[in-house]
């Protein structure tokens, strides 16, 4: 019962800091922060895989919503959720790597920044894909999803040291 008290206030917070802070941030229309994939990837590594990906369809239909956007953040956040346990598996070598709560502070830096740095470059990656629906402007879109992924991956990182301690 306490951990889902955890991650029901995880869910509102991130969704609150998503949608009241973090949309009002655009950096020449290239930089869009999207720290609402934190929740995603905080999910125990035990939860079954159903789990997850309910869990990722709720928050990316939930910022949609709030953004009017037609089930692109759904979409990618399905999509990472589906993904996870490869990415996983591919960075942790052994299983002492791995805490079931993947967090900064009961993992390790070497392991949660490329966790956190490939989850979320997959995730913008389909996101702004989906949302330019079209391949004429291929780079510019690779640009803008590479410069949100590198100031969200910053903003997730520095969540770690100064909110989500556990």
């Amino acid at each position: 019962m306490n951990a889902l008290i955890k991650y029901a206030v995880m869910f509102i917070s991130l969704v609150l800091t998503q949608v009241l802070i973090l949309n009002q941030i655009q950096f020449g229309g290239f930089v869009n922060p999207y720290m609402y994939v934190l929740f995603v990837m905080l999910l125990p590594l035990s939860a079954p895989k159903y789990v997850v990906l309910i869990f990722a369809f709720l928050m990316g239909l939930t910022i949609d919503v709030f953004m009017n956007s037609l089930g692109i953040h759904a979409a990618a956040t399905v999509f990472i959720a589906w993904l996870r346990p490869v990415i996983v598996r591919s960075i942790s070598n052994r299983d002492e790597d791995k805490s079931d709560y993947p967090g900064l502070h009961q993992t390790r830096m070497g392991w949660f920044l490329p966790y956190a740095a490939i989850m979320v470059l997959l995730h913008h990656l389909v996101l702004f894909f989906i949302e330019a629906f079209t391949f004429n402007g291929f780079f510019e879109t690779l640009y803008h999803a590479l410069l949100s992924s590198l100031f969200s991956v910053f903003i997730i990182v520095l969540s770690q040291f100064l909110i989500f301690r556990r």
